[in-house]
């Protein structure tokens, strides 16, 4: 049990005293809770992500769409959206001639993202097999009504349990390897924090931790002098 939750039961225990009349002070209320230690976000690598998007019409199920599902992982992965702005796309927020897309963020905060020429070859394979009565939402059902926060979040989870085994991947999941992939290959902080649509720097900054993490993983693997068990030499 962690201390944090012991501390909880120690108050709780205290409070229950307290108005039995047992005690006059609940003293553990002055204790201070200590921190919960921040974890960093699990990030799927290049490699994984590839994969994902590369087996999508590979997969032979019902609920499967590939043209799709395709555009959606590829503009989650290739833009760094949050899920609700992916669902919240209009067809007239896409320029295909420019490359760009209006994102509408938190508070209904305004941004343009640049897609590549993978988000883009799924887009306009998807827009090209859309429902006639989708009306301007990019992503839509069958029925061709505006894909849901939940939908577009079972689509990630289909895909990433049938080809990689791992149901806990999500769209945000997606959106840290985009940040955390892009910070690898040199892209610098606030250039991140734009394309995100972060209000604060250092919201941006916990992709360095992750990234900082790799590094160190990879130095633990590698580097001769990493801290790990030498191998004892025989004397002579």
């Amino acid at each position: 049990m962690s201390i944090r939750r012991k501390l909880a039961a120690v108050r709780s225990f205290l409070q229950f005293l307290l108005r039995d009349g047992v005690i006059t002070l609940n003293a553990a209320k002055l204790v201070r809770t200590p921190k919960a230690a921040k974890r960093l976000p699990k990030v799927p690598t290049a490699e994984e992500a590839n994969t994902l998007l590369d087996g999508v019409y590979s997969v032979d199920v019902e609920s499967a769409w590939p043209e799709r599902d395709r555009a959606v992982l590829e503009v989650l992965y290739g833009c760094g959206l949050r899920v609700a702005e992916l669902v919240g796309l209009d067809l007239q927020d896409i320029d295909f001639s420019e490359r760009w897309m209006r994102v509408r963020g938190k508070r209904r905060k305004e941004r343009l993202v640049p897609f590549a020429g993978k988000a883009a070859e799924a887009l306009e394979k998807w827009i090209a097999h859309r429902p006639a009565n989708a009306g301007t939402a990019i992503f839509v059902t069958r029925k061709g009504e505006r894909l849901s926060d939940r939908s577009a979040r079972r689509v990630v989870k289909l895909y990433a349990t049938l080809l990689s085994g791992d149901p806990t991947l999500h769209p945000h999941s997606l959106r840290h390897a985009y940040a955390t992939h892009l910070l690898a290959d040199g892209a610098d902080l606030r250039s991140i924090q734009e394309l995100l649509g972060h209000s604060s720097l250092s919201t941006t900054q916990k992709y360095t931790q992750v990234s900082l993490a790799d590094l160190m993983a990879v130095y633990d693997r590698a580097h001769p002098k990493a801290n790990r068990a030498a191998p004892v030499r025989k004397r002579d």
